[in-house]
């Protein structure tokens, strides 16, 4: 069965009320990496079934009586539970950090109703609802160096490989409902394929089947135990199940380790409206009567802010603005504000091959997938000479896609943010000075100014793990100079790379020089160094050929 009878399986479910993957790379790199205990070598694992909760009578309550969707999750639990000292690792490591569990469940609780409905439709273990903690923090707009992306983190391969479309207007990878389908039924694949283990399925969905599949054989051929703790697997996979399992510990009984969730509601968060046509997604969320930063955050499959002409239209939007939303957008007014804002497909473009190019370059630069550049010029191979024409399939000719460029080159929203938001223009003046208190750290004096923890860090020179000294002064963006484009924008951060220069970020972004330099409080604009983060915005408008 395909994913989009699957997916329309589940939305005929849900009516109009309601891996090939890779962990984002600063999300993986936040737990240290320990590889055993002190002492020398791990010990054996003990495998045990820890109870899913203590609630009274929870297992005589069907799943809509439930009234916090947690509680739901806690008696769906099905994974056998390790005492391993991996997994007392993580959970020191997320107990320790109640302010990043207290923003990804914020984030999440958008899409924990339909997923978790999803995971029972198919009687699948409901910790699995907690895997986009581990994989995105529940970030629908994660993007990670190895080009994985959305909340199930997809790489383009294995996303065209369950069916999703990554084109020119959208990037299925990151649609809520369509990826969460596919990654489910790779899950099951993953858990047939390993005889109904479910560790060594977690495994594989993060490393690959045929990683896994490898260790097992080794280990087998060897004598050796092939159960997940007594694989040789690369440090990402051997410690991805352990991060699973930590944050399942944890969410069964938060009291046990200090900590407390927020309650959130076992009820549908949105509703599913197709308006046939294509739309705007800032004319939607105006007609729907809410931000667009809502909107964006349930849809974020959209490349251009827009519904391709031809479609997919259909439009994710909460519970309460669905029916308002249908009945705007029928009206005469709404209509017309629709048809205003129709975008057309933009030309092919040609590129001339230059020395030193290759597929994989020019593909990234114009940000579009290898196989659609070989599709469009009948290559068969990846041979190409200097002085060769390509077509680039529907990218405008002024420049390559910001978008697209942005992804490419990991500017995706920082961790602490997540999703884009209109930034309003900083008073003039001198830019704020912050002198560090003892005590002090980034996180508490970015909370404390409401900026990110990369934006201070990046305004000042630091890396965001850069230990505070009592008596320093830090600049706080957003201030003076550092101010956001008039409108709307979208708010990204770029890591530079060795050998960039200000003039061809400017150039992946369609922005001025003088504009990075007076976003990012630079004197000059040979003051970069690789590893720098700095901020960018992005006029959707201006994407979007407005």
């Amino acid at each position: 069965m395909s994913h989009r009878i699957l997916a329309t399986a589940a939305l005929a479910l849900l009516g109009l009320s309601l891996a090939g993957c890779a962990t984002t790379d600063e999300y993986s790199s936040l737990p240290p990496s320990a590889k055993h205990p002190p002492g020398g070598a791990p010990a054996a694992p003990t495998t045990v079934v820890i109870p899913s909760t203590q609630l009274p009578g929870a297992e005589k309550l069907a799943p809509a009586e439930f009234a916090d969707l947690l509680d739901r999750i806690r008696v769906g639990y099905g994974l056998p539970q390790a005492q391993h000292y991996a997994v007392e690792r993580e959970i020191e490591w997320y107990r320790s950090r109640p302010d990043f569990l207290d923003r990804t469940f914020r984030r999440g609780s958008r899409y924990l109703h339909y997923i978790v409905t999803e995971i029972e439709r198919r009687e699948m273990p409901l910790e699995l609802a907690l895997l986009p903690v581990v994989e995105s923090a529940f970030n629908p707009v994660a993007y990670s160096r190895s080009r994985a992306s959305g909340l199930w983190q997809f790489i383009p391969s294995t996303g065209k490989h369950y069916g999703l479309d990554q084109n020119w207007w959208i990037d299925e990878r990151r649609d809520v409902l369509l990826a969460t389908d596919a990654a489910l039924t790779y899950l099951k694949y993953l858990h047939n394929y390993f005889n109904g283990d479910w560790y060594l399925a977690i495994a594989a969905y993060n490393g690959g089947e045929g990683t896994v599949s490898r260790a097992v054989k080794r280990n087998a051929e060897a004598g050796r135990p092939t159960d997940f703790f007594s694989l040789d697997l690369k440090a990402e996979t051997r410690d991805y199940v352990p991060k699973l399992l930590a944050i399942s510990r944890i969410v069964a009984d938060p009291a046990a380790y200090g900590l407390q969730f927020e309650p959130i509601a076992n009820q549908p968060y949105f509703g599913i409206v197709d308006p046939g046509k294509q739309v705007h997604l800032g004319e939607a969320a105006d007609l729907a009567g809410i931000s667009r930063d809502d909107m964006f955050a349930l849809n974020p499959a959209f490349n251009r802010m827009t519904t391709p002409p031809n479609g997919p239209h259909r439009l994710l939007l909460p519970v309460a603005q669905v029916e308002p939303f249908r009945a705007a957008i029928l009206s005469e007014d709404g209509a017309q504000r629709v048809a205003s804002t129709a975008v057309a497909p933009p030309p092919d473009t040609r590129h001339r091959v230059q020395r030193g190019e290759n597929l994989t370059s020019i593909a990234r630069r114009y940000g579009v997938p290898v196989a659609t550049l070989k599709q469009a010029n009948n290559l068969r191979g990846a041979t190409i000479h200097p002085g060769d024409t390509l077509v680039i399939p529907g990218v405008p000719s002024a420049s390559p896609d910001p978008v697209a460029a942005a992804a490419v080159a990991e500017a995706r929203p920082d961790i602490s943010a997540q999703l884009p938001e209109r930034q309003p223009a900083a008073a003039p003046g001198k830019p704020r000075v912050y002198t560090v208190k003892r005590g002090d750290t980034l996180w508490g004096v970015a909370r404390k100014h409401g900026v990110t923890v990369p934006a201070l860090a990046s305004a000042n020179g630091l890396s965001s793990k850069s230990q505070l000294t009592a008596g320093s002064r830090l600049e706080i963006p957003g201030a003076g100079g550092a101010t956001a484009p008039a409108g709307e924008s979208t708010r990204m951060t770029y890591k530079v790379r060795s050998g960039d220069t200000l003039s061809e970020i400017a150039e992946k972004f369609n922005v001025s020089v003088r504009q990075l330099m007076s976003w990012n409080n630079l004197r000059s604009s040979s003051s970069l160094r690789a590893g720098q983060r700095i901020v960018v915005y992005v006029d959707p408008r201006r994407i979007n050929g407005g």
